[in-house]
């Protein structure tokens, strides 16, 4: 089983796969992610800001910072492992997601949380990024064309030779 979410290359004469090198599946999945929750992390703020000042505006962007952060590092290692190895990028993603939970938890456990962070604004700030996160890649998986499988071999006199 092979992907070509890499980079595209015909598929036959009526090829579905796109000519030359395309972009990154995993970079544009982390552009259009990452552009989503920052947009809403803003107007989060913005609310945030009005009703509590630049303390909730301020909790509310870092929330959300690390939660992007986090989600942004599991794409980018999916870009690095998925060009050599695609099948094997998913278990990379298990992995990344344990990795993903521990190290979140070390940073607001082990670091604490400072102490002009307004609590309900940081967690709110955290639910929308990943609400809009994830909302944006599984959209731009949705639209990503990825071959599954792969073509069947041509026959020598053209297609419509019969065997």
């Amino acid at each position: 089983m092979t992907s070509n979410a890499e980079a595209g290359r015909p598929s036959g004469k009526r090829g579905v796969g796109s000519v030359g090198q395309t972009s990154s599946l995993w970079l544009r999945l982390l552009l259009l992610s990452a552009a989503a929750a920052s947009a809403a992390t803003a107007l989060t703020c913005v609310i945030a800001a009005f009703m509590n000042g630049g303390q909730g505006a301020l909790s509310a962007a870092f929330g959300a910072v690390l939660v992007m952060l986090f989600f942004g590092i599991s794409l980018l290692i999916g870009h690095f492992v998925g060009r050599n190895n695609p099948s094997g990028a998913v278990g990379l993603f298990v992995a990344t997601y344990f990795i993903k939970v521990v190290g979140f938890a070390v940073v607001l456990f082990v670091l604490g949380a400072p102490e002009w962070l307004h609590h309900r604004w940081f967690l709110i700030g955290a639910v929308v990024s990943v609400v809009f996160w994830q909302a944006a890649e599984i959209y731009g998986f949705s639209k990503a064309r990825l071959q599954i499988y792969n073509d069947p071999e041509e026959q020598k006199g053209g297609p419509d030779v019969s065997a």
